[in-house]
């Protein structure tokens, strides 16, 4: 089983600046592409960021320019840096893996993180 633990979230004023962080656990698993998704209160969860094995990235259209999802592929652990933070992006952020067992790589499972708040201010 991998188990993915998030760090970083917070309070902040509106123009500002956090960075989130989330390091998956399993030695015997394979990590493929990592992501960020978010929900807020009354909304479905949605994709932020992904970013594959080689480092490549996608974004949201709402986060573009804003937003950076790294990956230190040694720590098994992903990262988002957020600047220009608005009201709109308050909402729980969740750390997602695709991971296989390296007995069964054909077969991979998605992993989610508990969760971490991040609550922008006006």
């Amino acid at each position: 089983q991998v188990q993915l633990v998030e760090s970083g979230g917070g309070l902040v004023q509106a123009g500002g600046s956090l960075r989130l962080s989330c390091a998956a656990s399993g030695s015997t698993f394979v990590i493929g592409a990592m992501s960020w998704y978010r929900q807020a209160p009354g909304k479905q969860r949605e994709l932020v960021a992904r970013i594959d094995s080689s480092g490549s990235a996608d974004y949201a259209a709402s986060v573009k320019g804003r937003f950076t999802i790294s990956r230190d592929n040694a720590k098994n652990s992903v990262y988002l840096q957020m600047n220009s933070l608005k009201p709109e992006d308050t909402a729980v952020y969740y750390c997602n893996t695709i991971a296989a067992p390296r007995t069964t790589p054909f077969s991979t499972y998605d992993y989610w993180g508990q969760g971490t708040q991040v609550t922008v201010s006006s």
